[in-house]
């Protein structure tokens, strides 16, 4: 009984992915199980002691991780819970690799004295990357809505302020955003103006109609009158339920100052946000151009894809890439964020993707060539972005289907008998682009005979929730793909669509949608 239940702790370990260790004061010697030797890509008994000697840690963590221990030691504390980065090893070039690890451990005593620690820990690098990227993007978009000199503010459905920016602090005549909060205009504004902006906001919440361009004249008590440049749009949450409104307004009391007309001045505004969305409408129509048109011809194969942008601009894409008539390579990509941004840089890995074509053969040397290209210009730019990536290569002579993957879900291939994701292995796996430079990417082989279907995606196809808040996930989308593996590869592709946008009961995505798919 006693080896069957080590077998099932065991076990219990292996599912958990967590490694054990055992520290023993007396001796000054620790014992790690084989899983964190592989963390540390070392057998187990050359893993350091990183809890004696700190060297190993991180020097922005090491005050707290010596802390922490002599709390326990102290009997200050009877757990031991940090996450340290500790040094796992040097490149070839000589630098250091760091891993986050959640770090747990007790105090071990024997009649009543303390005689060590034991615990687990886990590497939690990808947790922590993740933590830091959304970090950064927060960081951006605080920082871009506090400097635009413009006034941007949210209210909830009672027309009270729950958030707004420096800038509109400011015009407020308060020293800081916090004054304004669940304060109304007619705390502010003479009845003539805060009267009108109620209704305008009433009527928002009614209709859910936008306010757009409209210039406000702004009545003050002992104050001259403003006039501002105002678009305001009903708030909903990301479950689509209204909150209320927010707006964003320019001061224009210059231009009106000027005795320009207000019905020219409109007109000018509104011509410049026109010529605004007309830019964006080209863009747009450039990115979607960029997208391939055309397939090649390779054996009997079908190719089809779908392309939705949750917003005018995506950081999603596709290619289809000819390697000659009995060679044909898939890449689907999904860069950080949406917007603006995503899509320069993923403009960027087309090009990367056209100068790296004399390795698109290989799986691995291609990832490996489009992550150099965007390390480079991601550091010089000093912009902390990433993208993920899924490319294969199928080659009909060999009857061979070749991938590998930077970060990205693996895709989903089908065959008479069902349909399942194609074995993603240790080989196969490897980081996201742009993130660490000269990273080698592995590659998965299967047999082509068999394979009816291929379809790539992106995670806005399975990231999305139904009303009660479940996730549509992977496992949903293989079954889906399972019924329709018969079908027409183009009815294929909008039965998948059907199916997950049926599941969210009209919520629609959240995320860029790309599917790119393969019949065989």
């Amino acid at each position: 009984m006693a080896a069957n239940a080590m077998e099932r702790l065991d076990l219990a370990l292996e599912a958990s992915n967590e490694g054990i260790w055992d520290w023993d004061f007396e001796s000054g010697t620790i014992d790690f199980t084989e899983r964190v030797g592989d963390f540390f890509g070392c057998p187990k008994e050359e893993v350091p002691n990183f809890f004696a000697d700190h060297s190993f840690v991180h020097e922005d963590d090491r005050q707290h991780l010596a802390a922490a221990i002599q709390a326990v030691r102290e009997g200050r504390s009877e757990i031991l819970a940090v996450e340290p980065r500790v040094r796992t090893g040097v490149t070839e070039e000589g630098r250091e690799q760091w891993k986050w690890f959640r770090v747990r451990g007790v105090p071990v005593k024997y009649e009543g004295q303390l005689t060590g620690l034991a615990g687990s820990l886990i590497d939690i690098s990808l947790r922590k990357e993740a933590e830091q990227a959304l970090l950064e993007e927060q960081h951006l978009t605080k920082t871009l809505v506090e400097n635009v000199p413009l006034h941007i503010y949210f209210k909830d459905k009672k027309s009270r302020f729950t958030m707004v920016n420096t800038p509109m602090a400011r015009w407020m005549h308060r020293e800081k955003p916090e004054e304004l909060l669940g304060k109304t205009d007619a705390d502010f504004f003479g009845e003539e103006h805060s009267k009108q902006a109620l209704a305008d906001e009433q009527h928002i919440l009614e209709t859910g109609e936008a306010m757009e361009s409209v210039i406000e004249k702004e009545t003050w008590s002992g104050r001259g009158d403003t006039w501002v440049l105002t678009t305001k749009m009903p708030y909903r949450n990301r479950r689509g339920e209204l909150m209320g409104t927010f707006g964003v307004s320019s001061d224009v009391t210059e231009l009106v100052r000027t005795q320009r007309s207000l019905a020219e001045m409109a007109a000018e505004l509104k011509a410049r946000n026109e010529a605004y969305e007309e830019e964006m409408a080209l863009a747009r129509e450039i990115q979607q151009g960029l997208l391939p048109s055309e397939y090649p011809a390779v054996r009997s194969a079908k190719f089809g894809h779908r392309y939705l942008p949750i917003s005018g601009l995506a950081g999603d894409f596709f290619d289809v890439i000819e390697l000659g008539e009995n060679k044909v390579g898939l890449l689907i990509c999904d860069v950080m964020g949406h917007g603006i941004r995503s899509a320069l840089v993923a403009s960027l890995l087309r090009g990367l993707v056209s100068q790296a074509r004399n390795q698109a053969e290989t799986p691995g040397l291609f990832l490996g060539a489009l992550n150099d290209g965007l390390v480079t210009f991601l550091k010089k730019a000093k912009v902390t972005m990433f993208a993920t990536a899924f490319y294969l290569v199928v080659d009909f002579k060999k009857g061979r289907i070749e991938y590998s993957s930077a970060g990205h879900p693996a895709g989903i291939m089908s065959s008479e008998d069902g349909a399942s994701l194609l074995p993603l292995g240790g080989r196969g796996k490897g980081a996201g682009l742009g993130l660490i430079p000269g990273t080698q990417y592995g590659e998965e082989s299967i047999p082509l005979e068999g394979v009816t279907g291929l379809l790539l995606f992106t995670d806005g196809i399975y990231e999305v929730e139904n009303s009660e808040g479940e996730a549509f996930l992977q496992n949903r989308l293989v079954q889906t793909v399972k019924r329709a593996r018969r079908m027409p590869l183009e009815e294929q592709l909008d039965t998948i669509l059907g199916e997950v946008k049926s599941f969210t009961e009209g919520g629609g995505f959240d995320d860029d949608v790309c599917l790119l798919g393969m019949s065989l």
